[in-house]
This record gives C-alpha cells, structure tokens and sequence, in this order.
C-alpha cells in the first residue's frame, strides 16, 4: 500500500529563492527578458514547491566561476555605492549632548528653548531631550511638531534614545549627537 503525499506547499522564501534563481540565469543569459517575466510570475502564483522546481529544471547549471564572479562584482558593486553615499553626506555640525545636572533640553524656534534653531522648519516648542536614569542616558522625544523630528532618518512616533554618532533632525536641521565635555 502507497501513500501519495500533497505537494509540499511554496512559502514566502520559496518564492524569493526561485526568484532570485530566475534572475541570476537571466544575468547569465540563460533566460530572455521576456520569459524571466513570465516565469517571475509564475513563480509568483505558485503553490507548491514543485511548480517552483519546474520553473529552473530545464536550465543549464550554473557554473561555479561564473556564479562566484557575479556575486564579487555584486558584492563590489554594493560597497563602492555605500563608499559614494557616505562621501556625498554633508558633514553635519555636532550636537553635544549636556553635562549638567538637568533633566530635559527643549529645542525649538522660540527664545525660551535651551537650543533655538532660527529655521522656519524648526516648530516654535520642537522637541526636547530627557536625561532617563543614568546620567549619560538620553531620550528623544517630538512635541507634536509640523514638520517632525527624526532619529537616523526614521521620523519619531515615540521617545528614542539618542546616543553619541544618532543623527537627530529637527525639521530641516540636522545634526550628529556627540558627548560633551565637562568645562572647568
């Protein structure tokens, strides 16, 4: 007696493996365009593992050589693209995080902040920093700015804690956090 099993059903993985398979042969050029398309979608709508396996089976191996020297020039091609990113960055001026025995900095546009920003971005009452426990330890929190307040790119929902290289942007003003040193 034989027992027949169901196809092992295609997860989410199963998927971007096919498809990452698919686009490496039509790097290759073992695939036209027009059928890696194809054969995207289908791997797309497959169900099973099966349906992905059929997708590849009728292309040639790849060759060790040539698969490893497209993933150097894919891996070099990533790293000068970072190298070029971080040149281009502007260098930011330093934003030193206090020393004194305060517990909250506000930051904003008004003359009553602790750091004002003359920039029309920057809300009148911003944001502020919290020292949260230890002494060195800072929280970022946004007072319901216009134009947001952002920790290393990612606008806030919610207090952050900031620490020494974050960079912090109130509106259009951006800086990189730095520790302070005490002045005698």
């Amino acid at each position: 007696m034989s027992s027949t099993h169901p196809p092992v059903r295609a997860s989410d993985g199963d998927r971007d493996r096919a498809i990452e398979d698919l686009r490496d042969r039509a790097v290759d050029g073992a695939l036209s365009h027009d059928t890696f398309l194809g054969r995207v979608d289908a791997a797309l709508r497959a169900q099973s593992r099966g349906e992905l396996d059929d997708l590849v089976s009728d292309l040639p191996p790849r060759g060790r050589w040539r698969r490893r020297l497209t993933e150097m020039v894919s891996s070099v091609s990533d790293f000068t693209t970072r190298v070029e990113s971080a040149w281009r960055r502007p260098r930011l001026p330093k934003l030193a995080l206090p020393v004194d025995s305060r517990l909250r900095y506000v930051v904003g546009r008004g003359s009553a902040c602790d750091l004002v920003l003359a920039d029309l971005t920057v809300s009148r009452v911003h944001a502020e920093l919290r020292r949260e426990g230890e002494e060195t330890s800072w929280m970022l929190v946004d007072l319901g700015s216009l134009n947001g307040t952002r920790l290393n790119g990612w606008r806030l929902v919610g207090p952050a804690r900031v620490r020494p290289g974050d960079e912090v942007s109130f509106g259009d003003c951006a800086f990189v956090v730095s520790t302070a040193t005490q002045l005698d």
